[in-house]
């Protein structure tokens, strides 16, 4: 294999057919988002239930509610977890798959069998950790909220709606946490898996539409080296998909066969 690079450009693969492969992560996003805002609906629930019209009765009481909540779901979080994880591996090497014909059966088979497990275990452990800190949050949210109250009598009505907010609260942050992770999660398998077969560099690639922030807009077409993240805004360092709310995605550049 020489050293030339070929980007996507240059390659035979349609802008349409790069898009496909990133609205396939899109449904994962999706799917993810959909079960993460299940536990904004029972947090909502839990709140009204113990904190009718906003007033804490028992402070104590539905904090331990809450967390209690987080504790609960733990096997739930992990199931639900598990099946973002598989969705993006198979993504993963779908895209791969897409591009056989380009990097040769040698280099495909390399692919399939490299090791990717640690990435996904710790993609794993740290998606129970922000499922479960739902809950857990907006305890300490209506803890927060609560002692203000207590503090400055005059925002009482105020702080009593922030605390039925819980709930709105929480979905929004759930829909944070999938769009944010489902890309990191597809973002790092395909850096490792990429960087496994001796590939250095990637051209980054935006989702194409007016959502996508300046500075990202300014980022694609570039041709980034996996091993040095790109100073995208001044002093913040990281690679496609992997900053918050962050839609972009990678596209490996294959080096040219001899």
């Amino acid at each position: 294999m020489s050293t030339a690079l070929r980007t996507a450009d240059e390659a035979p693969r349609s802008f349409r057919a790069r898009q496909q492969r990133f609205q396939r992560s899109r449904k994962a996003e999706l799917e993810y988002a959909r079960k993460l805002r299940s536990i904004a609906k029972q947090v909502g629930n839990i709140v009204s239930g113990l904190a009718p019209n906003g007033v804490v009765k028992n402070r104590e009481q539905l904090i331990k509610a809450l967390n209690a909540y987080a504790a609960m779901i733990e096997p739930w979080a992990r199931s639900v977890a598990q099946r973002m994880i598989d969705d993006i591996a198979r993504r993963d090497l779908t895209m791969w798959s897409d591009m056989g014909i380009d990097i040769g059966r040698n280099l495909r088979d390399e692919i399939e069998n490299g090791d990717t497990g640690e990435i996904l275990r710790a993609s794993l452990e740290a998606q129970v950790h922000l499922i479960t800190s739902l809950p857990r949050e907006a305890a300490q949210r209506v803890h927060k909220l609560t002692l203000e109250g207590l503090v400055d009598s005059t925002r009482a009505a105020e702080i009593s709606k922030e605390i039925m907010r819980s709930g709105e609260v929480t979905k929004s942050r759930a829909n944070l946490i999938a769009r944010t992770e489902v890309a990191r999660t597809a973002s790092e398998l395909t850096a490792s898996r990429s960087t496994k077969i001796g590939i250095t560099h990637y051209v980054w690639r935006t989702s194409g539409d007016s959502d996508v922030r300046e500075s990202h807009k300014h980022m694609n077409g570039k041709v980034i080296e996996f091993k040095v993240p790109p100073e995208v805004e001044p002093g913040k360092y990281y690679h496609a998909g992997q900053f918050p709310n962050c839609r972009c995605y990678m596209e490996p550049v294959i080096p040219e066969e001899e």
